[in-house]
């Protein structure tokens, strides 16, 4: 008691003399009493005293009587009313609930929270209440339940680590889904969620006790999607158990489970807006019904997985009901916006999908396609922003690497034989494209630009698009129009979003940029902004600028010469002089500096709190990825500036040769790194294999031993029977009698052999995973070992360019004629031509 006493008041401090409650003498009595009587009824009486004074003296009853309250869990077990009476008293003290009167005495402190801490050192006592499940009786059950709900919320991963370790720990927990008590069901639930909470080794433990079905079961009871906030509860604890668990998302698959989710997402048959009924409540569930639909289909997940589940969710109907969702009216706007979401991650990259959406017609007259309907509120000024962007997440994932969709909307740009009243994708996005709101001038080019994608066909039938002008002008070509937007432009998010668009557009496509070379003042327009403003800390202009620089760096890279006034080496030397090496390469490596495109970068789905946050697109980030390296060298190259690749040739004999020699050590070192996690990622799959097959392997060998100790039983039983006979009996029928015993017993020998031989199977792939472990173990270490030496490379590789800084200096002070590139680190002593820096 002493333990406790001490460790509670070093973190809390002793209350002031003056200030002691005067109940703390009643406490310590009654903690006596229940420590040293033996009656059971004074310590029970004792215990239910301490209950009634835990709230209002918990700071007391806590720290004198937490070590009595335990040995009652694990003295008492057998009498339900002081078990459950303690266990109360134990909910009251770790309660992460803080009290008026706690606040003014100790400042604030979490004094649940500290008092879980001292609580679960002992890691038996957690044992104790784990027990305590297994008792039906509802005074102890459900208290026992409360008590362990206080220590996950305040000490999660303490906890799980204790319950991770128990014998049947969470099996336990798991029973308790089962229980008929309602009260104790959906507690046990919230248990749940807690506790899977980012343990993935719980959530595979907890997925293989039959949690989905169990899941399912309640959700079914409850009403499904129209049910109360129980079906909320199980599908946050399915969520849990299947975002970024590979295990058990395949399990899920596996075990048909996707096909048991279709029926939540069913609307009645009148779809109606009068006949759906949308409570706050389900609105709630639906939502998370989509989340856990979209923790199957994410793009993080492997294309492999995600594509079964397409294809699972296509043919089961899944896809069908949220098309229904999509499409019907009287939808809550946060429903229809997840849907959207859920919608685009099932069809990305499956071409039957996606084929699918767009054959889904909208209840209209005259019907319009889905997509159609779908665009044009992503152009509609009045519609949110964060619909707009669930909108153009859908758009990009149904053209994403499907070369049927992206013609199709190519081609309703280009003139038609027979002309048509409907309302066309290419028509909605051009309307948005010039229209006077810069945010749907953004939307709408990067909308365009998703057509364009791995397609140079389209890049080059795009060209093709002619736009009507004033009356009695010829039309002019879009890529025309594009760049007059651009120069003539004053809001930089359209500037954003055609230069993404321009960008995509001439990428690997050399006859899209001779028609970009061959409008008037393009290039002039490009290198104007990239020479002015070098100084501005505006987030927008800086981001233009760079953009201005890779898109004048795919004009040179890709470039076949056929614009006279414009060929790669002309390029180069309007670089270097207006613009100036130095200045082209810092812009164009500045947009991945930009915090806006790291987070870009990451995230396919477009997302922002403002309309003015949208400023880049995933897929025109991965482009300028891709190209920045490859374009830097271009026009190095394309300027006469040797490149890095040539730096050593002018170095001294010596220097030359050690910079040589670190670059064979970082490149031996980055094929050993690629070695060794190719190496940590192939145990990793062992050993998730070893954990599935380790568990099935306990599932037998507790079904052996069972029938092991039956066939012991029979075994002992059949000996004893066959003495009997052999001395009461000499008959010839008993001889036949014993000779069927024998047989029996040989029998049941040979079982007993197999049992041995599957033992010792399991035995050693217990060993043999201990191996991968201590292996994956040892590589991860050395992976480590191998990154810090690199960098301790990349270090001396910066001090031997700082020395060759040192010696340029030097020679210039002696008088020698030096020019350099301080980007390469190239010194060099020979006549050439003046540089323009």
């Amino acid at each position: 008691m002493e333990y406790f006493k001490n460790s509670l008041k070093s973190v809390l401090g002793a209350p002031e003399p003056g200030n002691q409650p005067t109940g703390a003498d009643t406490v310590e009595r009654l903690v006596d009493r229940l420590d040293s009587s033996s009656l059971l009824d004074d310590r029970r009486d004792a215990c239910r005293a301490l209950k009634a004074l835990s709230k209002t003296y918990r700071l007391e009853v806590g720290a004198q009587g937490m070590n009595a309250l335990r040995q009652v869990l694990e003295m008492d077990r057998t009498d339900c009313e002081i078990v459950g009476l303690a266990l109360d008293t134990l909910c009251n003290i770790t309660s992460p609930e803080t009290y008026d009167e706690e606040v003014e005495k100790y400042g604030g402190n979490k004094i649940g929270e500290q008092f879980t801490e001292i609580f679960i050192k002992q890691q038996d006592t957690v044992g104790f209440v784990i027990s305590s499940l297994e008792d039906f009786d509802f005074r102890v059950r459900w208290p026992a339940l409360k008590l362990l709900s206080n220590l996950v919320i305040n000490r999660p991963k303490d906890v799980q680590e204790i319950i991770l370790v128990m014998p049947m720990g969470i099996s336990k927990l798991m029973d308790l889904l089962s229980d008929s008590r309602e009260v104790i069901r959906n507690d046990a639930l919230l248990l749940l969620i807690q506790l899977t909470k980012g343990n993935a080794n719980i959530q595979k433990i907890v997925a293989f006790e039959n949690a989905f079905d169990r899941i399912f079961d309640v959700i079914t009871q409850e009403g499904g999607a129209d049910g109360g906030i129980i079906v909320e509860d199980c599908l946050l604890l399915m969520l849990n158990l299947l975002k970024g668990n590979v295990s058990n998302q395949t399990f899920f698959k596996e075990g048909s489970y996707i096909q048991r989710l279709t029926p939540l997402f069913q609307l009645p048959p009148d779809d109606d807006s009068t006949s759906v009924e949308w409570k706050p409540q389900k609105v709630a569930n639906v939502h998370c019904m989509l989340q856990v639909i979209r923790a199957l289909v994410a793009p993080s997940c492997s294309a492999q997985f995600v594509g079964l589940c397409q294809r699972i969710m296509h043919d089961c109907g899944l896809l069908q009901a949220l098309c229904d969702i999509l499409m019907a009216s009287g939808v809550p706007v946060d429903v229809l916006i997840e849907t959207i979401n859920a919608v685009a991650e099932v069809i990305r990259g499956k071409t039957s999908n996606q084929e699918f959406l767009a054959n889904v017609t909208a209840p209209s007259t005259p019907p319009k396609p889905a997509i159609v309907v779908l665009l044009m509120c992503m152009v509609n000024e009045k519609q949110s922003l964060q619909l707009k962007c669930a909108v153009l997440y859908c758009f990009q994932c149904f053209l994403y690497k499907n070369e049927v969709g992206q013609m199709q909307l190519v081609q309703t740009l280009l003139p038609q034989s027979n002309e048509t009243l409907s309302l066309t994708m290419g028509q909605l996005l051009c309307g948005g494209l010039f229209s006077p709101d810069p945010l749907s001038n953004w939307f709408s080019a990067v909308a365009l630009s998703y057509a364009l994608i791995d397609n140079p066909t389209q890049q080059e039938q795009l060209l093709r698009v002619l736009l009507a002008t004033k009356i009695g002008k010829p039309p002019v070509t879009l890529m025309q129009q594009c760049v007059m937007l651009l120069q003539q432009g004053n809001k930089p998010q359209c500037k954003l979003g055609l230069l993404m668009l321009l960008c995509r557009w001439t990428a690997y496509c050399p006859i899209a940029v001779k028609a970009f070379l061959s409008i008037d003042s393009s290039i002039s327009y490009l290198t104007a902004l990239l020479s002015a403003h070098e100084n501005n800390e505006d987030l927008m202009e800086n981001l233009i600028q760079s953009m201005c620089a890779l898109l004048l760096g795919i004009c040179v890279h890709f470039n076949d010469n056929d614009v006279s006034d414009y060929t790669k080496e002309q390029l180069c030397n309007l670089i270097e002089k207006r613009v100036g090496i130095e200045r082209f390469l810092d812009a164009i490596g500045g947009l991945a500096r930009h915090e806006v495109y790291s987070r870009t970068l990451k995230h396919p789905q477009p997302s922002a709190k403002n309309s003015g946050d949208l400023l880049l697109d995933h897929e025109f980030c991965r482009l300028s990825k891709a190209l920045e390296g490859t374009i830097m060298e271009s026009v190095f190259k394309g300027s006469g500036v040797p490149s890095n690749k040539d730096a050593t040739t002018t170095l001294s004999s010596s220097d030359s040769a050690l910079l040589s020699q670190y670059k064979d050590l970082i490149r031996e070192q980055d094929e050993k790194i690629q070695q060794l996690t190719q190496t940590k990622e192939s145990l990793m799959n062992d050993k998730l294999l070893l954990e599935r097959q380790f568990l099935e392997l306990q599932s037998e060998i507790s079904n052996l031993k069972d029938q092991n100790l039956v066939l012991r039983a029979a075994q002992t039983n059949l000996n004893d029977n066959k003495e009997f006979l052999l001395t009461n009996h000499k008959d010839s029928s008993t001889d036949e009698s014993i000779i069927e015993h024998q047989n029996i017993i040989k029998q049941l020998e040979s079982r007993l052999n197999e049992y041995q031989i599957k033992l010792q199977e399991y035995e050693s792939r217990e060993s043999h995973r201990a191996q991968l472990e201590n292996m994956l173990k040892e590589k991860s270490e050395e992976l480590d070992q191998l990154k810090k030496d690199q960098e301790d490379l990349l270090m001396l590789l910066a001090d031997q360019e700082s020395k060759l800084v040192l010696y340029k200096e030097k020679l210039i002070a002696l008088g020698e004629k030096v020019e350099s590139d301080e980007s390469s680190g190239e010194i060099d002593t020979d006549d050439q031509p003046e540089s323009s820096n």
